[in-house]
C-alpha cells in the first residue's frame, strides 16, 4: 500500500532562500522502511510559470519518515552558493511538488 499527492514548496518572499521544506502528514500507512520520493511538478503557480518549474535548479527529495504520520520534502537551490560579488543566490516563491511513497 502507498500513496501519492501534491503540495507546494515555498522559498518565501523575495529575496527568498536556498532551502525550503514542507511536511506531508496524514500518511497513516507509512512505515519506517517505506520509500518516499518527491519531484518538481511542472504546473504554474502564482509565482512561477510552467517553464520556470522545469528550468529552476532545485533538487527535491523526501526524507525523515515518521511512521504512521508522514515525511518531510526538502528543496535545495543547486546554483553556486554565491554570485561574483559574494552575495548568496536564492530562490523565492512557490513551486509545485508531487510525491509518492510505497
Amino acid at each position: 500500500m502507498g500513496a501519492q499527492g501534491t503540495t507546494v514548496l515555498d522559498f518565501g518572499a523575495f529575496p527568498g532562500g536556498t532551502h525550503a521544506t514542507v511536511v506531508v502528514i496524514g500518511q497513516s500507512g507509512i512505515l519506517s522502511g517505506s520509500l518516499a520520493q518527491a519531484e518538481i511538478r511542472p504546473v504554474a503557480t502564482g509565482d512561477h510559470s510552467l517553464d520556470e518549474h522545469m528550468a529552476a535548479p532545485i533538487k527535491v527529495w523526501a526524507a525523515e519518515i515518521v511512521p504512521s504520520v508522514g515525511f518531510t520534502i526538502h528543496g535545495l537551490v543547486m546554483w553556486p552558493l554565491a554570485d561574483a560579488n559574494g552575495k548568496a543566490i536564492r530562490m523565492s516563491g512557490q513551486f509545485n511538488v508531487f510525491w509518492v511513497w510505497n
